[in-house]
């Protein structure tokens, strides 16, 4: 019986704070949750149904199909447990597969010789029913087995996607400290923006929220970018299924509505460079209107209110805290002044320094970068005489 066709628990995962995210983008194309934990979901589907996840998520990491669960003590227990897995079904013989794990169990002080005993268990066993055995190595361009243990638990899965879905592809200069594709989609989601209205990005770097923007507005997947999945490489994989989700994807992409107008802009030109390069990878470039100025120049299209967005330095990596005391009040002054009507967004990792933009949130949205603690704070920015000068306070 071919798992891609067999029905089997999946868990998808997902970096810290993004699992609500993850959960509206599974819902919306018809899965049935099983649970949401905090960084990610499962649910149940078969490899086909992973071809679908894969090429359509924008927030997840990998999709995991579940092979088997048992219990191990030792190394030795999962090394045994493996060898009784039928791998010549499931890896091509003349093939290549890489092993990840993560494995918390007091035996084992060294997750790599976990790594070990798991690519020992399948080339043995494939060795013993084939006479071949496949290569192996650390690249993630072939099949992808995974090991996750915790204490005397364990359950081993495909990895269906290879690489990580959260770099999405595109970007082909990342610049300074650049905000994660799946991070900045799920900003986007958690924010008001209804994909219809302008998106103002100053500061931009690289050029991620707004080309991510873009691509949110346009219904234009991930799966767009990327050409090798793990799932290609395991036996029984159909080509006409990932051509058929492909041509889906590719037909459901649609116009940019004229309301719609991305700006982003940046002080420095080799940012706003970068950024029209990525945004040409990712087929958006003529959908960003990109400006080289300070973020208060930005201009703000009049008509519809849409969102402002942006992603300021926060001392933890770069700037100086001095400045940026500075610049986080001419933050607060632009939008009070200049986007009335418009729902303003900051995203930092500092929040004594969201202090100084002086005005008063109305929601503050939880999200980390790598290991920092960050905020999307939201703003209602008023038109006409309501104060929204209120000092904020946490």
């Amino acid at each position: 019986m071919s798992l891609f066709t067999t029905i089997a628990p999946i868990t998808i995962t997902c970096h810290n704070r993004l699992a609500p995210y993850l959960e509206q983008e599974i819902k919306a194309l018809g899965f049935e949750l099983k649970e949401t934990f905090v960084t990610g979901v499962k649910l149940e589907g078969t490899l086909n149904d992973c071809i679908r996840l894969n090429l359509n998520l924008r927030c997840a990491s990998q999709v995991l199909y579940s092979l088997l669960s048992f219990e191990a003590h030792h190394a030795d227990d999962v090394y045994r447990e493996l060898q009784d897995c039928p791998w010549e079904d499931i890896i091509p013989e003349d093939g290549y597969f890489s092993i990840t794990s993560n494995v918390q169990n007091d035996s084992i002080n060294n997750s790599m010789f976990a790594n070990l005993r798991v690519k020992d268990a399948i080339v043995d066993r494939m060795r013993e029913c084939t006479g071949k055995r496949p290569e192996t190595g650390a690249d993630l361009n072939g099949a992808v087995i995974h090991l996750f243990w915790k204490n005397d638990e364990a359950e081993v899965f495909i990895d269906s996607s290879g690489e990580s879905l959260a770099r999405h592809g595109y970007r082909k200069i990342p610049g300074r400290a650049p905000m994660l594709e799946a991070l900045a989609a799920a900003t986007i989601m958690a924010s008001r923006w209804d994909g219809s209205s302008p998106f103002i990005n100053p500061m931009c770097g690289s050029g991620t929220l707004a080309i991510e923007a873009a691509l949110y507005a346009t219904n234009t997947r991930p799966g767009i970018f990327r050409s090798n999945y793990a799932f290609m490489h395991l036996n029984g994989y159909d080509a006409r299924v990932y051509q058929k989700e492909m041509d889906r994807l590719r037909k459901q992409i649609k116009q940019l509505p004229h309301e719609a107008k991305i700006i982003a802009s940046d002080y420095s030109n080799q940012a706003i460079a970068n950024a029209q390069q990525n945004a040409k990878a990712a087929g958006v470039g003529y959908l960003i209107e990109f400006k080289e100025c300070d973020f208060a120049l930005t201009p703000v299209p009049e008509g519809k209110p849409g969102v402002f967005f942006i992603n300021p330095e926060y001392g933890e990596r770069l700037g100086d805290v001095a400045e940026l005391e500075i610049t986080y009040g001419r933050i607060g002054t632009y939008m009070k002044q200049k986007c009335g009507g418009y729902f303003g967004y900051v995203f930092t990792g500092n929040l004594d320094l969201a202090k100084k933009i002086g005005l008063k949130p109305k929601r503050r949205i939880e999200f980390f970068t790598s290991t920092i603690d960050c905020r999307l704070f939201e703003y209602e920015l008023y038109s006409g005489s309501r104060r929204t000068d209120h000092k904020e306070s946490e």
